[in-house]
């Protein structure tokens, strides 16, 4: 089963003619830097016109396994709290990426609330936006995506050490791809200042007080549920260290500080 996509035209441009130059434009500034073995990226999700700039910098920066697990939230409330799309291709403009079916599966299997759902997926635009990039670092890599939308903070450590368990043994090396944008529709200065918090949380690799310091300071971090999970898996692979490689605000492209969005690309390895 393909998914096919649905924010072409709306978060990136309608034709591989048109996005695949941008793509490769937005990650050409951190070329002549040293890449990095990332056990974990985050990434923003919006229109790559805003953020676009952070992701392709992030990726430009990052030495990417063969396969990427796809964590990102669920911004529809549609199918299941931690969705799998089990197979087939993602599917965009002139171009596709492969779900690594025997990967979703293993996951599948080692967790109760890891189910096979692609409708959680079918409308959902936080992981199809990053599959550009993705696409242009690696054509032939091949993608787990997980839609995660479960308040269970139990669950979630469960559900993070079963994939590390999982990854830990897998034949092949897997990047954590977490997909997230960072305070929502607040002034700049105070959308850094809660932002500020939640990255220092990441930067010291502490998926604990990043919850917490989202959940107390009420940071309207999108992929918070993704990244906590992420982080957590990626510290039992063994990652000790992260990177800001570059934050941003909507208020650089459209110039009104008063009302904007934040983005961060994060390497943790």
């Amino acid at each position: 089963m393909d998914r096919k996509p649905v924010v072409a035209g709306q978060f990136y441009p309608g034709t591989k003619q048109e996005w695949e130059p941008k793509v490769r434009e937005y990650m050409q500034a951190e070329t002549t830097v040293e890449k990095v073995p990332a056990k974990l990226i985050m990434l923003p999700h919006a229109g790559h016109v805003f953020s676009g700039h952070v992701a392709g910098a992030a990726l430009a920066r990052t030495d990417l396994a063969p396969t990427a697990l796809l964590l990102g939230p669920n911004h529809t409330g549609q199918g299941e709290s931690a969705a799998v799309w089990p197979e087939g291709k993602w599917l965009l403009p002139d171009a596709a990426l492969e779900v690594d079916a025997e990967l979703a599966q293993a996951l599948i299997s080692a967790d109760p609330e890891l189910k096979a759902d692609p409708e959680a997926h079918r409308a959902e635009h936080s992981l199809e936006v990053l599959l550009p990039f993705l696409w242009a670092a690696n054509p032939e890599m091949k993608i787990v995506p997980v839609c995660i939308s479960l308040f269970d903070r139990d669950k979630l450590q469960r559900m993070a050490h079963n994939m590390a368990e999982v990854l830990k043994s897998w034949k092949s090396g897997v990047t954590l791809v977490v997909s997230s944008d960072m305070s929502h529709f607040l002034p700049e200065d105070e959308a850094k200042a809660k932002d500020d918090m939640a990255l220092q949380a990441i930067l010291d690799c502490d998926p604990e007080k990043l919850l917490d310091v989202v959940a107390r300071e009420r940071i309207s971090m999108c992929g918070i549920l993704p990244m906590y999970v992420g982080l957590l898996a990626a510290k039992e692979l063994g990652a000790d260290t992260a990177e800001l490689v570059r934050y941003a605000t909507s208020g650089d492209i459209i110039g009104d500080r008063s009302h904007v969005v934040g983005y961060a690309g994060v390497i943790v390895s």
